[in-house]
């Protein structure tokens, strides 16, 4: 199926030190966003001969007409499914709760009602790929007595534009305490596909669903287990990638491999690395509550599928914090010596090259996983309150790392921090996984925010939505990042998967023998992944870049870190990715691709009128080793009206900052 008509690909097979002929004509892009007839449309909605929704369903459409979820009961179980423009993205599947004494609401039901709503409208994130955001959607909310049971529950479902959402609401009179172990929810996918999904920070791997390998142990949930986000390819050429969203007082979701082609919610009875047993194996909920959203963003190609990410913050609760006029995003450095004449060189580097935050990271206090240390107290090495304001002195922001062990009076500990003056916080090691678990991540950011510090938490998390209730609970990591210098396969695979629902944080590197990709492919990362806080320069120290030529560190000084509008032009998850964002009257482009060269020809409508001057930082002639390809600095004058023809060398990329003339 071709992406689309506004890009086409050359893939070339580029060798180590030449760039030769191409062959397979491709294409790339977002496609065309025509409603098919409503006859054809319920024509195509079938997988076994028969309509995907029976006659009694309750549907709700997509404001554009283009998507469908509906809800109904067939043999006394609630069922559920979903279809992007007349195509089955999640075919008849469960739904429903399972309680801990072994019963469930979800199996002999009845329907005791059923609504509708519809919504208009938009909102502003604090920061975000967007600066305005759709919210219209229309609701179908469905009420229901189990046999036996005396608490009741509706499900909710919702469809965007965008996609689709899930949630089960439990009601009642009064309050009561319902004791839960899991939930019934299946994504039953179409036949033959292939789904993306990893563990911890493990890399993706691309699977049939009843293929997923085991994993975990003793102390850790066990079984064909995925993380989420897990995203499908489906047999229409269309993406889904299956997330969750405000998740408040509850497990984490996980993705596990069924027969066939379905995937199960199990919900984590263990953090997200293991050691912390003993498993909760139950949890309760006070009525009235509302289970997270199980979300399906949708996309007829890639590019429309990571075009439509905002889903998941949209569906997550509005800011709770208050003023917001504190939060800062930006790009952060790490001090590789703990000591106090690299924290001001640390310092100086920032001004030079337009960084916004400089890091102590793991040992500033001691050594991180000794119970000795103390985060009240630098070491003797480091005078932090000197660098601290020299920094403010400078307009730069001091971060600090803090391991859980120091982590047992929170608020008592970042009142501490917000009298020093310091700018925002680490967290490294956190556990995330069970209900208490979810707490505590939400109980770190709420108290973050009271005392004015910015929060990157640090472990294998997951996004939900956090940033719009918690915008100072600024990234998370929950990635396998550049420190394991992963593959670009792996790096190209990411826009469609960890990256839809939330900032993840990557760590950029550039001329690091043990990067597998070329420095054009690791600055493209800057506008390609959405990351409010960006670390650059990873491993390095500010005297790497007194001497030499690094053409290179223009575009890192310059380039933002959230945006007003985001596009992706171009994309085939595991091969290549281009994605366009406008910060005020700029745009920067990222495009990266797999081991494979390629040519890429992307049309640039979107500048919009006018002239621009277009800065490419592109690939030089391929080095045996990527990461000492070199990169090659142009300019040329550009119009909505011209193509570019962008060349990437194997693991390569390119960069573009337009300016208007």
């Amino acid at each position: 199926m071709q992406e689309g008509p506004s890009g086409q690909e050359r893939v070339q097979g580029l060798s180590r030190r030449a760039l030769l002929g191409g062959a397979l004509a491709g294409a790339a892009g977002v496609a065309a966003t025509a409603v098919l007839p409503a006859g054809v449309a319920r024509a195509a909605e079938a997988t076994t001969g028969r309509p995907v929704f029976p006659d009694h369903a309750e549907i709700a459409t997509s404001p554009n007409r283009r998507i469908k979820i509906g809800l109904w009961v067939e043999r006394r179980a609630v069922r559920w499914a979903v279809t992007q423009d007349g195509e089955v993205a999640i075919a008849p599947s469960n739904a429903g709760l399972l309680l801990a004494d072994g019963t469930s609401l979800g199996t002999e039901v009845r329907v005791v009602g059923a609504s509708r709503r519809k919504s208009r409208g938009s909102w502003s994130p604090t920061y975000g790929r967007n600066a305005v955001v759709s919210d219209e959607y229309h609701e179908v909310r469905v009420s229901f007595a189990a046999a036996g049971q005396q608490v009741g529950f509706d499900v909710v479902v919702r469809a965007y534009d965008y996609g689709t959402a899930l949630r089960y609401e439990l009601t009642g009179a009064g309050t009561a305490t319902v004791s839960l172990a899991g939930e019934l929810t299946q994504f039953v996918l179409p036949d033959g596909v292939i789904v993306y999904g990893s563990r911890d920070e493990d890399p993706f791997l691309a699977t049939p669903p009843d293929a997923i390998p085991e994993s975990g142990g003793s102390s850790s949930d066990s079984g064909a287990l995925f993380d989420n986000p897990v995203t499908a390819v489906l047999p229409s050429g269309g993406l889904a990638c299956i997330c969750e969203s405000d998740r408040t007082h509850y497990p984490r979701m996980m993705l596990s491999g069924r027969s066939g082609s379905a995937l199960g919610v199990h919900l984590m009875q263990f953090a997200g690395r293991s050691g912390s047993p003993p498993a909760a194996t139950t949890f309760d909920l006070l009525t009235p509550a509302t289970t997270p959203w199980r979300v399906v963003v949708l996309g007829a190609t890639g590019a429309e599928l990571i075009d439509h990410a905002d889903l998941v913050t949209t569906l997550a609760p509005p800011n709770e914090i208050g003023d917001t006029s504190w939060i800062k995003p930006g790009k952060a450095v790490r001090v590789t010596s703990l000591t106090t004449q690299a924290g001001l060189d640390a310092v100086d580097f920032a001004v030079a090259r337009g960084l916004d935050y400089i890091e102590f990271d793991a040992g500033w206090y001691g050594p991180e996983g000794s119970s000795s240390s103390d985060p009240t107290k630098p070491i003797a090495a480091l005078d932090l309150p000197t660098v601290i304001s020299y920094a403010k002195g400078k307009g730069v922001g001091v971060l600090l790392y803090v391991n859980r062990i120091a982590l047992g009076d929170p608020d008592g500990l970042f009142a501490l921090y917000q009298r020093w003056g310091v700018a925002g916080l680490k967290l490294g090691f956190i556990l995330d996984g069970t209900q208490a678990q979810t707490d505590q991540v939400i109980g770190f950011a709420r108290t973050a925010a009271k005392y004015q510090l910015l929060l990157n938490q640090h472990d294998d998390l997951r996004p939900f939505g956090q940033e719009r209730t918690f915008p100072n609970w600024i990234s998370l990591e929950g990635v396998r990042g550049n420190e394991h210098f992963p593959t670009a396969t792996h790096n190209v695979t990411l826009p469609f998967t960890r990256n839809v629902p939330g900032p993840m944080d990557y760590t950029v590197c550039i001329a690091q023998s043990r990067d597998q990709t070329t420095d054009a492919h690791q600055i493209a990362m800057a506008a390609v992944y959405y990351q409010p806080l960006e670390w650059l320069y990873w491993y390095d120290q500010p005297t790497k870049y007194a001497s030499g030529n690094w053409p290179e560190l223009p575009w890192l000084d310059a380039v933002p870190t959230v945006w007003d509008q985001s596009r992706t032009l171009a994309g085939v998850i595991g091969q290549h990715i281009v994605i366009a964002r406008r910060k005020g009257d700029s745009w920067y482009l990222g495009a990266m691709t797999n081991e494979q060269g390629r040519v890429l020809e992307i049309p640039l409508d979107f500048l919009g009128d006018g002239s621009w001057t277009a800065t490419i930082y592109a690939d030089g002639t391929p080095n045996d080793a990527p990461h000492g390809t070199p990169i090659v600095v142009s300019t040329r004058p550009v119009t909505a009206t011209d193509t570019l023809s962008m060349l990437l060398a194997p693991s390569g990329g390119q960069a573009v900052a337009f300016h208007r003339s």
